[in-house]
């Protein structure tokens, strides 16, 4: 028996993502190359982590003692992306800490399983006090749905 080639990060599929997000371009993403500019990779990747969060726990980020801030991100763009365009952010964790959770996401701009993504970010949250700015222990609510989206990496 021969074990299976693992697959480039270009062959990642949405079915490669626990979590499926689905976001939306806008006109004013597209940047002077009639693609979507870098920063809004970003700005996607940000508001389906968020919404997905915010929705799935009705923790209020304004209010909540604790807050996830960013403290490190990164983006490969494998193909590029244009308005108007139907996408989804797909979600996993891969490193959950005590303060900490590292995300690997995928945006896609096809529906369906088998569409290959068309970039990979990585995202890394500290969770911290909101009046200290001093770490703290990932939110229980939070840390629940969180260990419901960590899986391996793909292969």
């Amino acid at each position: 028996m021969t074990e299976r080639e693992p697959r480039s990060e270009r062959e990642l599929t949405a079915a490669d993502y626990p979590v499926q997000w689905p976001v939306t371009t806008r006109w004013a993403d597209n940047d002077m190359y009639g693609h979507l500019n870098n920063a809004v990779y970003y700005q996607l990747f940000d508001t389906a982590i968020n919404g997905w969060i915010i929705g799935a726990t009705g923790i209020d980020p304004i209010s909540a003692p604790a807050q996830g801030v960013v403290v490190q991100s990164g983006c490969k763009y494998f193909r590029s992306v244009e308005f108007p365009h139907a996408l989804t952010v797909g979600i996993r964790v891969s490193r959950l800490g005590n303060s900490s959770v590292t995300y690997d996401l995928g945006l896609v701009d096809a529906e369906g399983d088998d569409a290959t993504i068309a970039a990979r970010g990585s995202w890394v949250h500290v969770y911290v006090d909101t009046d200290t700015r001093r770490p703290v222990a990932i939110p229980e609510p939070i840390r629940n749905l969180l260990t419901g989206a960590e899986t391996e990496a793909p292969s």
